[in-house]
């Protein structure tokens, strides 16, 4: 049968168009991390400025995005050099339509965060979505190769269909793994 992590790489040869959700059991490496700013901010805004961000993605996961823009402006205001709540109005934004507001936020993160960490991966990969949809492919690419290195599973899944060719194998082997399994279960 094998070990889940073999299960896994199956799984994502096999479904190569797996949308979000990451792979239950695909050990990619480095995706645990330790939060740098836990260090760098003190301690008493930080946990302030986090609870803002959590009430502002519970406001924009329920539609209400207004409040959830206030709550991470206010995250903002507290600590204006912390990257995760840019990255987080920037998703609101998005929703909200204000792309260029967006993007504005997308850079601001990716420049406070120095391109590392979760906030520069999550941004990376807004970024690419943007870039994506705005059929700018190169930028797209550009920024899914950034948070790929950074760890992301789903900027991954995203350079492999921005790749005509990789998606094109992974679906011919697909197809020859079915085609295989269909002449074994008639015997």
């Amino acid at each position: 049968m094998g070990t889940l992590n073999d299960q896994a790489v199956l799984q994502a040869i096999f479904n190569p168009d797996t949308p979000f959700g990451d792979i239950v059991g695909l050990d990619l490496g480095g995706e645990a991390e330790k939060e740098v700013e836990d260090g760098v901010f003190p301690q008493a805004q930080l946990e302030q400025s986090k609870a803002l961000e959590l009430q502002g993605v519970i406001a924009a996961e329920s539609g209400d995005l207004s409040t959830a823009l206030e709550r991470f402006g206010q995250a903002i205001n507290l600590l204006p050099e912390r990257a995760s709540a840019y990255n987080n109005r920037a998703q609101a934004r998005r929703l909200q339509g204000d792309v260029t507001g967006a993007l504005e936020d997308l850079e601001r993160a990716v420049t406070l965060s120095g391109g590392q960490g979760r906030a520069a991966r999550q941004s990376f990969v807004q970024r690419g979505l943007l870039a994506r949809l705005q059929d700018r492919n190169d930028d797209a690419r550009r920024d899914f190769e950034r948070a790929a290195r950074l760890g992301s599973p789903f900027a991954r899944r995203e350079l492999v269909l921005l790749n005509p060719y990789a998606a094109l194998c992974n679906r011919m082997l697909a197809d020859m793994m079915r085609q295989l399994r269909g002449s074994h279960d008639r015997r």
